[in-house]
């Protein structure tokens, strides 16, 4: 996956500006992306501070690491019930 250029932080504060009314033309020659980009922010950071980025993205680390525990114990027990089924059938 491609990595943007900008970080959340600097994200939320464009949007920021323009809620106050700077033109998304005027931000995009300021700040140098695109118009599509600036949407495409706005639907994923819209109404965020950077509290609640910061927890967003506390969140979304828990997230995978409780996949990734899911996904281990999961392994785990499928291969502890062949080792049963294995045993059951000699």
């Amino acid at each position: 996956m491609k990595r943007s250029r900008y970080t959340e932080t600097q994200i939320v504060k464009i949007l920021k500006e323009a809620e106050t009314g700077v033109a998304v033309e005027e931000l995009s020659r300021q700040h140098g992306f695109s118009r599509s980009a600036f949407y495409k922010w706005k639907a994923k950071y819209s109404g965020m501070d950077v509290a609640a980025l910061k927890r967003l993205k506390e969140l979304e680390a828990e997230n995978q690491k409780l996949k990734e525990m899911y996904a281990d114990l999961s392994l785990e027990h499928k291969v502890l019930k062949d080792i049963v089924e294995k045993k059951l059938s000699q």
